[in-house]
């Protein structure tokens, strides 16, 4: 009998992917990272997504109060393989320490517009004709 494929992450998948963003939270939190970008930026993880082995973490970070993020993304992406080492404090459980990635989180952009289409005049006007009825 074959086990049914899903997209979804395992149970497993996510406690892991909050334990590394926790680590990373931290390691950045201390100042572990020496580059003055990092050093100098209020950085949020959102979210780390593990691949099904585990070997590769995602972190999804917004950099805060700056326009351009991909310099930061940058930053962190060449650090990589130094906070994958201070990680390993935290996560000794693990058999493999993962690979972290870096990626510019824009589920933020995502939300704005949509709460900017919501408040858009011809949404506005089908709402309030929906409630006349």
């Amino acid at each position: 009998m074959t086990k049914p494929t899903s997209s979804a992450p395992s149970q497993r998948m996510l406690r892991v992917g909050e334990q590394v963003r926790a680590a990373i939270i931290q390691v950045l939190q201390r100042g572990d990272v020496r580059d003055d970008l990092i050093e100098n930026t209020v950085i949020s993880v959102s979210e780390v997504r593990m691949s099904t082995d585990l070997k590769v973490a995602t972190a999804y970070v917004t950099p805060l109060g700056l326009p351009e993020h991909q310099a930061v993304i940058d930053a962190l992406n060449r650090n990589a393989k130094y906070i994958r080492g201070r990680l390993s404090g935290q996560l000794r459980q693990m058999k493999f320490m993962p690979e972290v990635r870096f990626r510019d989180d824009t589920s933020f952009d995502n939300y704005k517009k949509i709460d900017e289409l919501l408040r858009s005049p011809e949404v506005q006007r089908d709402l309030s004709s929906d409630t006349d009825e």
